[in-house]
């Protein structure tokens, strides 16, 4: 267990690395959170070794994008996502399948057994929200109709995500998931994320006097922020990412009367508490694996395939909004980042990848991460509404 005062240094070491990435990144020209990933990469084990990963960072990491995809959630309107739903649907189940058939192509061709292939390939699926999330919110694109198409992919994105995980480990034990089971955990899901967002924003609309009622004048801001942690835990419960959970409580909270206060206030908690989350994701990086060409050759292929495999799920599903518009989508869907190192991590621990595999969809998670922003951006600042 690290002593108090080395959990201090590294707490300093990571957010002074974030703010130095962050105004590097920014000067050329490219979203902060690019340089926020670099930095991470810099200061961790990988180059100069000053933080390791520790349960500590990761806690604040986790705290950190549970926080960011709240305050997107508190800029996003129930309504608006249901005008899009049809084409989000498609994004979310198109962004999942492609990704998935080329990743198992891949691994398999790589000479995996096709049980270990599918568990490579759910590497490729899920999309990080976080990354695309807080590049749009730099934009101050939140409002746009690929935003949002985006926001409610990545929910559906996460749903089937989380199914396939489960199907591919099971098959790494021999077991069998009979289809009733899978229907009743898809079911739960669907369920949850539905019932939430109905409910919780009828709820909140009607009666946002209630936030006022405690003496505490920042009672708003807190009863929203102990919401947003309730329903990121209770999203977990149903095999859910918890930034689900935290994007359903800023919807909920968006209807009320509150919501501009509540997103000044929250402000400074992004500020102090995004950081570690991008910081930490650039630590995971293992560049001594990386250091050989044969290495580096299967690196480029498999971030090839990453990032082409969403951008034609993205971009089909979300035809229908236009050419320029759905690639804007697609490529909102690419980011990887702490989706593929769950998955590397879980891989690793099972035995199903070695060291150097797990290092490969590690580095591919973090390339599609970095790509994307400054891509996005530039498509978003070519293209404004």
């Amino acid at each position: 267990m690290p002593h108090g005062s080395d959990i201090l240094l590294s707490l300093f070491i990571v957010f002074v690395a974030a703010q130095i990435g962050a105004e590097i990144a920014q000067r050329l020209k490219l979203p902060g959170v690019v340089g926020e990933i670099a930095a991470g990469c810099v200061v961790g084990p990988s180059l100069l070794g000053w933080v390791q990963p520790s349960e500590a960072l990761d806690v604040l990491a986790e705290i950190g994008v549970v926080l960011l995809l709240f305050s997107v959630g508190l800029e996003t309107r129930l309504g608006d996502l249901r005008r899009v739903g049809r084409s989000a649907f498609a994004v979310g189940v198109l962004g999942v399948i492609v990704p998935f058939v080329l990743g198992s192509l891949w691994a398999h061709g790589s000479g995996f057994d096709w049980a270990k292939s599918l568990f490579v390939a759910a590497a490729f699926v899920a999309t990080s929200a976080g990354i695309t999330a807080r590049v749009l919110q730099e934009l101050g694109a939140l409002q746009r109709e690929e935003s949002r198409v985006i926001l409610g992919a990545a929910v559906i994105d996460d749903i089937l995500a989380m199914l396939l995980l489960g199907i591919v480990s099971a098959m790494q034990s021999g077991e069998s998931l009979p289809l009733g089971h899978l229907a009743v955990i898809l079911l739960e899901a669907v369920g949850f994320v539905i019932v939430i967002a109905l409910v919780g924003t009828r709820v909140m609309s009607r009666s946002s006097d209630w936030l006022e009622a405690p003496i505490n004048p920042l009672s708003p801001l807190n009863i929203v922020l102990a919401l947003c942690l309730g329903l990121a835990f209770a999203s977990t419960q149903f095999g859910l990412a918890a930034i689900i959970g935290a994007f359903l409580a800023g919807m909920i909270a968006s209807e009320t009367r509150q919501r501009e206060t509540l997103e000044h206030q929250t402000q400074p908690l992004l500020a102090l508490m995004t950081p570690f989350f991008f910081v930490m994701t650039g630590t995971k990086v293992e560049l001594t694996q990386l250091a050989n060409a044969d290495a580096l050759l299967t690196l480029a292929l498999i971030t090839a395939i990453a990032i082409v495999s969403k951008l034609i799920g993205g971009f089909l599903g979300a035809l229908s909004l236009g050419r320029r518009s759905a690639l804007i989508v697609g490529i909102g869907m690419i980011p990887r980042g702490e989706v593929g190192v769950v998955v590397a991590s879980l891989g690793l621990a099972a035995g199903v990848f070695s060291p150097r595999t797990y290092a490969l969809i590690v580095a591919m998670s973090l390339l599609t991460a970095m790509v994307t922003p400054p891509v996005l951006a530039n498509l978003l600042r070519r293209n404004p509404e």
